[in-house]
């Protein structure tokens, strides 16, 4: 019998198993390459870091040598998006190749199912007038009748983004864990239970580390125990387990828990009528706190928001009566198992809300941030490395981390200082596309810089003159939504082709209609910059309006800015720089997604040659052909789309 190296090797052989059930499939080297080095660090518990650029089929290689290792296995992706796209696309291909008996299991966070109590509490609450969520709840009602999973995503005829789904999840604050009368229908146990028994489960990085985190109180961690982990889009890993390593509080969750405590009074504990009191002041202290910011949106640093004197007294009354609350809760102690259960959610809650009294503690940022119906206040640490590597030590497994995007300056030491990666086996395995011949990059000259107000206009005009050149089957990204907004003002008269904009329909949707028209113009930014798969005809030109350097404004970032300048270190090129090349290495990767994939990826801003830091961005980017004339490149997209 094979070893299991052997096995993996003559897998991706060209008379191998991917090759014998997979119509035009071609060997290729790096694919093999990166496949063999994971079953290398798994019998040994090693960690490895891969980056896989495009075409290098790192999903295929990763999967396949899981597998084939035997060892119980986590593949943590960066989206529920490509956590789905893995688990129904990718995963039944290989087990197919493979024919070999596996149970795997696809795991949500616990917002993604239904929680039969806080379903049941709606019910009798009812939608207070409100047409749209009568009705997604009346939806939501009738499948429940007949679901078995209780993932919400499969509830027909309810946008995504519907304000039901909130009202009928748990929450780690609200769920009363094993005291709950559902217990034992709960579709998260379901779905957690169904993982303990599989080979091979597939989550998403805020899962996983909400997980780490261990928030979950009542049902402990609902990741099982692994052999090998592996984080795909590894590169999102620092910013998102940030969020999960510190602290936040939300208006949202203390109206919920006002709700609650209401909800008790009126089904349970009607003689208590300072209950209800308590809690409509409690609900009625949180709007006013959230009033005292922009009804737009805005974020913040905490500690300089609590200076202003009309946010200092919304919050100090809000805590005030927070105390009050937690004075009437307790006199009525034992005589409701769900007002006994939001007492101890209170005392969290209460634990949480006096670590925002104190917002300058050192290694963490204390910030806000604002939307048009709840406030959130956070405290994230600035370095997440100290806190990653102990869970690391606590885990005894094997840990792979890769993306098509994770060196900067041709090093991982960025990566791997972000998560405390010591003693790490590291692989980079280049691109089997022919950028040279697929593909063109270009810096126009004598464009303004983008500080310039004559900026826009120069950006819109080259916008138009590419996109007729090509005759559509432009995607533009973009690196803030006031320039987006500025360009669909300008280019929705200037352009012939249907120009679809961000914020239109769903990101799905508008990758669809763009794929199927085979000659519009997508103006996006944001999530748009990863993730976008769009192969063949439909995608001829990538315009890039900027380098994507975070907004100065960040209060994360200015407090890591800070922090690297107390240690002498110059933050600009410790952090913004480091950050800014993995983002502009994310959009240029959304041109060539195959080997007859061809077009012209365009960047407007002149800083990249002008400035010294350039060179660490230029060197970042494909080996495509390299221009700074925009006549060969209006020749070559007229060529291509001819």
């Amino acid at each position: 019998m094979k070893s299991v190296q052997g096995q993996i090797a003559n897998a991706f052989s060209s008379d191998g198993a991917l090759a014998k059930a997979i119509d035009g499939y071609q060997e290729r080297q790096v694919q093999t390459t990166m496949a063999l080095a994971i079953g290398e660090v798994v019998p040994n518990q090693e960690k490895l870091v891969v980056e896989a650029q495009t075409g290098t089929g790192k999903t295929f290689a990763y999967l396949i040598s899981a597998i084939l290792s035997g060892a119980k296995t986590i593949v943590s992706t960066g989206t529920k998006a490509l956590q789905e796209q893995l688990y129904y696309k990718d995963l039944p291909v290989v087990r197919e190749a493979l024919n070999k008996p596996l149970k795997t299991a696809l795991l949500k966070g616990r917002s993604n199912y239904l929680c039969i109590e806080r379903l049941k509490k709606q019910q009798a609450e009812g939608a207070s007038g409100n047409e749209q969520l009568a009705h997604d709840l009346g939806q939501i009602k009738r499948w429940s009748a007949h679901t078995v999973s209780g993932d919400l995503g499969e509830v027909p005829g309810v946008n995504e983004s519907s304000f039901a789904f909130p009202l009928v999840t748990s929450t780690a604050d609200n769920c009363s864990g094993r005291k709950c009368k559902y217990y034992d229908d709960c579709y998260l146990l379901r779905a957690r239970r169904k993982a303990m028994e599989a080979d091979l489960i597939v989550v998403n990085h805020h899962l996983f580390f909400a997980d780490m985190a261990l928030k979950d109180t009542g049902f402990g961690e609902l990741i099982p125990e692994s052999e090998l982990v592996i984080f795909d889009e590894a590169h999102q890993i620092p910013d998102i387990a940030c969020g999960y390593f510190g602290q936040s509080l939300s208006t949202r969750t203390l109206k919920e828990l006002a709700s609650d405590v209401a909800y008790v009074y009126y089904s349970e504990l009607k003689d208590t009528k300072q209950l209800l009191k308590a809690a409509q002041i409690v609900e009625r202290c949180s709007d006013q706190l959230r009033l005292c910011f922009s009804h737009q949106g805005e974020r913040g640093n905490w500690h300089e928001a609590l200076k202003r004197q009309d946010i200092h007294n919304a919050f100090e009354q809000l805590s005030v009566n927070l105390d009050f609350l937690y004075q009437v809760i307790k006199i009525s102690l034992g005589r409701s198992d769900t007002l006994d259960n939001c007492f101890e959610r209170l005392l969290e809650l209460k634990t949480r809300f006096d670590l925002f009294k104190q917002s300058d503690k050192l290694g963490f940022s204390f910030w806000f941030e604002a939307n048009r119906l709840h406030l959130q206040l956070n405290i994230s640490p600035l370095s997440i490395a100290d806190k990653f590597t102990e869970h690391m030590k606590d885990l005894k497994t094997a840990w792979l981390f890769t993306s098509a995007t994770l060196k900067v300056d041709d090093s991982f030491e960025h990566f791997n200082q972000q998560l405390g990666l010591t003693d790490v086996k590291t692989l980079s395995l280049a691109s089997p596309f022919d950028y040279q011949q697929q593909s063109m990059f270009c810096v126009p000259r004598y464009l303004p810089e983008p500080a310039n107000p004559q900026y826009i206009d120069a950006l819109a005009q080259t916008i138009s003159v590419l996109t007729q050149a090509s005759n559509g089957g432009v995607l533009i990204l973009v690196t803030s939504f006031s320039t987006l907004n500025r360009l669909q003002a300008m280019l929705s008269t200037q352009l012939s082709q249907q120009l679809l904009v961000q914020g239109s329909d769903s990101k799905q949707n508008l990758l669809k209609q763009f794929a199927n028209d085979g000659h519009a113009v997508l103006l996006a930014t944001a999530s748009f910059w990863e993730g976008v798969d769009i192969r063949g005809d439909a995608l001829r030109c990538v315009i890039i309006d900027k380098l994507p350097f975070a907004s100065p404004d960040d209060p994360l970032l200015k407090a890591r800015l800070d922090d690297k300048r107390k240690q002498g270190i110059e933050g600009f090129d410790a952090v913004q720089i480091p950050q800014a090349v993995i983002a502009l290495k994310q959009g240029a990767g959304r041109l060539i997604r195959d080997q007859q994939d061809r077009g012209v990826l365009v960047l407007c801003d002149t800083r990249i040659i002008s400035r010294p830091y350039g060179r660490v961005f230029l060197q970042s980017l494909p080996d495509m052909k390299r221009t700074r004339d925009i006549k060969q490149v209006i020749n070559y997209l007229e060529n291509i789309s001819a």
